[in-house]
């Protein structure tokens, strides 16, 4: 939120400078994200009267005026279309210095002498008008110095308010706040009823009371929309981050600013029967003020008139019912409408409003009378118009209840670490408007019984009135000290690696960690897990973040796409994160997923330029789970999301716990990725799991290796022939090597010759010549046995 730190001193004026103001909003949990000057840096502008204006002799689009500043009359050649006799504008006197160190000298233009210039809103930097020259109410005020006259040497502060403090997005709210905070009273404005010259009402029914308990509205008949805002009421609108409309548009936003309640007005004429406050229907559409055109549908909250929808509760108008340049009459709106049935209505439909900001935060359902008045009167001494009776429809029983929450004096000192006087705390309940409903003495203190006031949306337990007193007492006079606390050595699985030290783990391999939402984009996920039913989101951020990931491939992607975009040649990232499983109760599975794209290696001269492939992919998976030893094996796999000749799946004791190779070429196509894309997916139990310590005595007996060439049908894989001879030779086999696959001449064409390289090493014995032969004989025959190999 943006306010003018004048405006806030006009309600209440701490003994404070600026930037102790701000640091004490910041401290108090109303985060200041900067300030900004409210005009451009000039000096020496003052506040004159336009005495008369001639043509200027020789140039049809210039002006010759004669300007006073109270006490000398000054010739300035004008060029603004809006320049006349009697008005009061800016005026930059010889000498006088514009932004941007312009300084103002006398000139000659077309022959005639100009002492001076009347500026413009643009020129001051005081706004983007720059058609024509600033009008000022301020006739009594000429001679001024311009940045005195109107508060120019003012800051625009930006609040970055948390979503709890929907209080807080008021000017009122923030001056309540400081208030507090210094133990000052608030300047009571006290709005007073405007009382009805006509008797005319239009009607207002609540279908859904739920979705609004509270609805009061207001016919004021022959206003002139005409007639412009006055300066006052744009600047104010100009310094809170709001540009003028009309001074309808205008009052109601100011109210809005000023007190908290969002407000709207209709053209009265362009209503039919009455209004209906209820859900959409399936066939209603509405135009909004913007012109967009949108599709309804049954959650969302309307207004309605006899003719169908005229506005979307609490965030925007209809084009149909909203004033015109020739409105003369209104009926002015005034509504609480709950905070969830406006709470993601303007995302759904791709818009944020003031109004639905403020809603769905929380407006206090007793401010809309004072709304409704206090803009009657503004919109009477601005526009005219003669005002009806104010009509109000309300259901009690669906109106907030104030919440009545219990704080304990020991539980507040033991939160906050110091103890707190009970006087500190009765002081802070009093200056926060929270009703005490019973204080009551014990033990161990006092406890306090308290009923928040009603724009206090967030206060629903105990920890809110501390951080309340925390808040008032102030986070600067807490002491600072040590926690002191009996820490006990945590249990170490032997057979669980910590996340950390895979994560280092895969650092080292090269591969960058990510992190990615767990809400993604349905069209992804359908292509990297076709046939699974994926959990959607309630009230999701975007369609783009939907539905909740059933594998961690649609981010990983995403972070590829962004790299690729902005010009990467290779890229390894990693992902341990949580896989989302409809059914009966949510299924969360921990996983890790990886992704290798690019060059194999960075750009160098003594480097090849290629690029990764699926063996780069097999490798890293090996090296990644070998320690759990033995029992991992790898298969070739089937996959739809993958490419059919690039893919492999990785068991533990015969159960798949993994799968990694190239997304299919269609898939990469629809990403619009080029090249290719290798990913591979574990089971998280399975990546930060470690076998089991063994410790074995090294053999101080030699090894012998033995070559052997084998010819097999070509659909056996060098994993079977390993598991074939382990089975066969035990213990001797020490290592198993696969250093040659041959397919060609001299070999069937359903056939290929594999060169394997088995190292015999007994631990008690060396192995003779004898014992080397009967141990290669036996894998030959175990293999004969096995697949129907024989030596080539």
């Amino acid at each position: 939120m943006k306010f003018s730190e004048a405006w806030l001193r006009e309600w209440v004026d701490p003994a404070i400078s600026r930037d102790e103001l701000l640091e004490q909003l910041t401290m108090a949990g109303l985060e200041v994200d900067g300030a900004s000057s409210v005009a451009g840096d000039f000096s020496g502008v003052i506040v004159a009267e336009i005495v008369s204006v001639t043509r200027h002799p020789e140039a049809d689009k210039l002006s010759v005026c004669q300007v006073s500043d109270g006490a000398d009359t000054y010739q300035v050649v004008c060029g603004a279309p809006n320049v006349r006799p009697g008005m009061t504008s800016a005026f930059a006197p010889v000498g006088a210095t514009l932004p941007e160190n312009f300084r103002i000298r006398k000139v000659t233009l077309r022959d005639v002498e100009s002492n001076g210039m009347l500026c413009s809103m643009a020129e001051l930097e005081l706004g983007d008008d720059q058609d024509g020259i600033i009008e000022l109410d301020l006739a009594d005020q000429v001679g001024k110095d311009l940045r005195e006259a109107l508060l120019l040497d003012d800051v625009i502060v930006d609040l970055d308010l948390t979503p709890n403090r929907g209080d807080c997005l008021s000017v009122r709210g923030l001056a309540r706040e400081v208030g507090v905070l210094n133990n000052l009273s608030v300047e009571t404005r006290e709005v007073m009823a405007v009382d009805a010259v006509i008797d005319d009402i239009f009607a207002v029914e609540l279908e859904d009371s739920s979705g609004c308990p509270r609805y009061l509205g207001r016919v004021i008949r022959g206003v002139d929309t005409s007639r412009p805002s006055p300066l006052w009421l744009t600047e104010k609108l100009r310094r809170c981050g709001l540009r003028s409309i009309d001074p309808i548009v205008d009052v109601t936003n100011f109210v809005m600013l000023e007190i908290g309640q969002p407000m709207h007005a209709f053209d009265l004429k362009r209503l039919a029967d009455k209004i209906v406050v209820r859900r959409a229907r399936s066939d209603d559409t509405l135009t909004l003020l913007d012109g967009q055109q949108i599709e309804l549908d049954e959650t969302t909250l309307l207004i309605t008139d006899g003719d169908g929808p005229v506005a979307i509760a609490g965030v925007m108008g209809g084009e149909r019912s909203g004033v015109q340049a020739d409105t003369t009459d209104i009926f002015l709106e005034s509504a609480f409408f709950s905070p969830l049935a406006i709470s993601g209505t303007a995302r759904r439909f791709g818009l944020h409003t003031d109004a639905s900001h403020r809603y769905e935060r929380g407006v206090d359902f007793n401010l809309q009378r004072t709304a409704i008045e206090r803009a009657t009167q503004l919109l009477l001494s601005i526009v005219g118009g003669r005002p009806g009776p104010v009509s109000e429809v309300v259901d009690a029983n669906a109106l907030p209840v104030a919440a009545e929450v219990s704080v304990r004096q020991a539980r507040l000192n033991t939160l906050v670490g110091t103890p707190i006087d009970a006087a500190e705390v009765d002081g802070a309940m009093q200056r926060l408007d929270f009703e005490v409903l019973n204080r009551e003495d014990g033990a161990d203190g006092v406890t306090w019984k308290i009923k928040a006031p009603s724009h206090r949306f967030d206060i629903t337990c105990e920890a809110d009135l501390v951080e309340e007193v925390c808040r008032i007492f102030g986070y600067d006079n807490i002491p600072i000290r040590r926690p002191v606390t009996d820490l006990k050595l945590r249990r170490v699985p032997r057979q669980t690696l910590p996340a950390s030290e895979l994560k280092i783990q895969l650092a080292s391999m090269g591969y960058h960690e990510a992190i990615s939402y767990s809400f993604v984009d349905p069209r992804v996920q359908d292509l990297l897990a076709p046939g699974v039913d994926a959990l959607a989101l309630a009230n999701p951020m975007s369609t783009e973040q939907s539905v909740m990931r059933v594998n961690l491939l649609p981010g990983l992607i995403d972070a590829l796409r962004f790299n690729v975009a902005r010009q990467q040649d290779r890229l390894r990232l990693f992902e341990l994160g949580l896989s989302f499983t409809p059914g009966d109760v949510v299924n969360q599975k921990l996983m890790l997923g990886g992704l290798l794209w690019g060059k194999r290696f960075p750009e160098s001269w003594n480097q090849p330029d290629d690029d990764v492939d699926f063996f780069d992919l097999k490798g890293d998976v090996e090296r990644l789970i070998g320690w759990i030893g033995d029992q991992v094996r790898y298969e070739k796999r089937s996959d739809p999301v993958f490419h059919p000749g690039q893919a492999g799946s990785v068991l533990l004791d015969s159960e798949i716990v993994g799968r990694f190779g190239r997304l299919h070429p269609e898939i990469e196509r629809a990403l619009d990725v080029a090249g290719g894309v290798f990913v591979f997916e574990l089971d998280g139990a399975v990546a930060l799991s470690r076998a089991k310590h063994q410790h074995r005595r090294l053999s101080r007996y030699p090894s012998v290796r033995r070559d052997l060439a084998v010819v097999l049908n070509e659909a056996v894989t060098a994993a079977q022939v390993e598991g074939i001879l382990r089975k066969a030779l035990g213990e001797i086999l020490v290592d198993f090597r696969l250093f040659d696959v041959y397919q060609g001449k001299g070999i069937d064409s359903n056939e290929k010759s594999l060169g394997v390289g088995l190292t015999f090493q007994d631990a008690s014995a060396t192995l003779t010549e004898e014992d080397i032969g009967n141990y290669t004989g036996k894998a030959v025959d175990a293999l004969a046995r096995g697949v129907g190999a024989r030596l080539r």
